[in-house]
């Protein structure tokens, strides 16, 4: 296990490489997450003001 864990004289690098991409891909999640939760409230609003007769329905 340890000979895995050591990637052949590589793991500095190797993990570093994991680790770095871990936590760009959970940004951009979060970044997507966040972005997606305020263009909902802002459609919300604009939807708010046209009033209740001319809101379609979301699904």
């Amino acid at each position: 296990m340890s000979d895995f864990l050591a990637m052949g004289g590589y793991a500095t690098f190797v993990w570093w490489s994991y680790g770095l991409t871990a936590a760009v891909l959970i940004g951009l999640a979060v970044f997507a997450l966040r972005r997606a939760r305020a263009r909902r409230e802002e459609l919300d609003q604009l939807q708010a003001r046209l009033g209740p007769g001319r809101r379609e329905s979301r699904q």
